[in-house]
């Protein structure tokens, strides 16, 4: 059944877009990630405008981390004030990363950016993901080890500024998290991801932070700076396609549920070691799609648009 994206400007099978929401709401359970590095890539494949996937891509996140993060709430697992930190990071990065966009999008040159991104975070991500999964797989045959201690006192420490976040159990200077915050605003600006592949181990490594409330923190901040990013994108841009949105979200949503079934019966290290070789095979096929002579060298459209 073919449906037609008024914003994207293509028709797709909706029930492809159904598959793929729930093949990445399976992923989502299975994994606890929010899929987003996943799924826009995925729908460029399908030939949907990279502008548009990142739009879209974001507005589906809203839902799904704010599902969430009411667990997490409930559970008192949520450091309001660190997320507020992050926040004020993640507003300033979403705000220059949509400029920056925009630019690019003037120029015609928005398409390669958002893929080049996703090559090389897709590339290092996956990597690290693969060699720390594998070499967790073989600590638990040879009956596992205890997990080297964090560091208490470093560089974040020794920074102005500082404030306590009695949540988390800290007192660091502001300047690390607003950073971090930036960062992942930056990112969810121009790839459409919510940035906690990169957001959660930065928050336990570089901030200290306790992992039992990583989580919920994260999906606090990425709430905001996904709705503050669609909201830029769908007034600047008008980028964001609700349609495409929807479909994705309906099946996100029953793939999460068949997901999480799935991941409480494999073992952590196997999964990991999935998630990332699946992670690579994503970034490899972007990768080539960079590299080899397309089918169709000239397209045609008007101009200033996607």
């Amino acid at each position: 059944m073919q449906i037609y994206l008024p914003i994207a400007e293509v028709s797709v099978n909706a029930f492809l877009l159904l598959g793929l929401g729930g093949m990445v709401g399976i992923l989502s359970g299975m994994f606890g990630v929010g899929g987003g590095f996943l799924m826009t890539p995925l729908l460029f494949f399908i030939g949907i405008p990279p502008a548009v996937a990142v739009a879209t891509e974001a507005n589906q996140i809203v839902a799904s981390s704010f599902s969430g993060v009411l667990a997490h709430f409930r559970r008192k697992t949520v450091d309001l004030k660190m997320g507020t930190v992050l926040l004020t990071g993640g507003l300033m990065g979403a705000a220059l990363g949509v400029v920056v966009f925009n630019y690019l999008k003037s120029l015609g040159q928005v398409d390669l950016l958002v893929t080049l991104c996703y090559v090389v975070f897709l590339g290092v991500v996956g990597s690290l993901m693969f060699i720390e999964s594998l070499n967790a797989l073989r600590k638990s045959k040879k009956g596992g080890a205890a997990p080297a201690a964090r560091r208490q006192r470093g560089w974040v420490h020794a920074m102005p500024f500082k404030m306590r976040f009695r949540t988390s159990g800290l007192y660091i200077s502001v300047i690390p998290p607003v950073l971090v915050g930036l960062c992942v605003g930056v990112l969810s600006a121009i790839m459409g991801v919510g940035g906690g592949f990169i957001m959660v181990p930065a928050m336990i490594y570089l901030l200290g932070m306790p992992t039992k409330v990583v989580v919920g923190t994260s999906l606090f901040q990425i709430i905001f700076v996904t709705a503050f990013t669609t909201m830029l994108h769908a007034t600047t841009n008008y980028t964001v396609d609700i349609v495409l949105a929807v479909l994705l979200l309906v099946g996100g949503v029953v793939g999460a549920q068949i997901g999480t079934v799935i991941g409480a019966r494999m073992p952590a290290e196997q999964l990991r070691v999935l998630l990332a070789a699946l992670v690579l095979v994503v970034c490899g096929k972007l990768a080539l799609d960079l590299l080899l002579e397309p089918s169709e060298l000239y397209s045609l459209g008007a101009e200033g648009g996607h």
